[in-house]
């Protein structure tokens, strides 16, 4: 195995690294959570998109589904989380982890009494955003206009 081709190609480095400060607060708060977006497809140049997602107690999560195109891990900060892994339900606690290939069936879901803190790692990077922004609300309207909208945002549910 060797190291990919290199892409910079410079002699000296550059001056480009990203902060984000533990008190920055989240970019979406739900009733059920919040989401921190660490670093989006924008910030990496479409590497990967890192989110801290912070659930509250009985938050249901997503339902089993996969994606074509990325793939998705899952870093548990604190709490108790269930994750499923395409065969069974995990209970995932503090520094376990879960990766999800590209087209791997998986879910996720909060069934304590306790908030939960994971974050979630898609790569390569995804303009996911969107979808964490305005899940709910096309969750809400339902039928053909949230198959579109998953769909448009590589989520395809069983």
């Amino acid at each position: 195995m060797s190291y990919p081709e290199p892409r910079y190609l410079g002699e000296n480095g550059e001056v480009n690294a990203l902060f984000r400060g533990a008190d920055t607060p989240p970019d979406v708060v739900a009733s059920n959570g919040a989401t921190h977006y660490l670093a989006t497809h924008e910030t990496t140049g479409g590497e990967f998109g890192l989110y801290k997602v912070d659930m509250g107690p009985k938050a249901p999560g997503p339902k089993t589904h996969f994606h074509r195109s990325i793939s998705e891990s899952f870093y548990v900060l604190s709490g108790e989380v269930s994750l499923y892994d395409g065969e069974r339900w995990i209970t995932g606690r503090q520094g376990d982890f879960l990766y999800v290939p590209v087209g791997g069936l998986h879910a996720f879901k909060n069934d304590t009494d306790d908030p939960v803190s994971m974050l979630l790692l898609f790569a390569p990077g995804a303009p996911r955003e969107e979808y964490f922004e305005r899940v709910a609300e096309f969750a809400q309207r339902g039928g053909k206009e949230l198959r579109e909208f998953q769909v448009r945002h590589d989520s395809y549910f069983i």
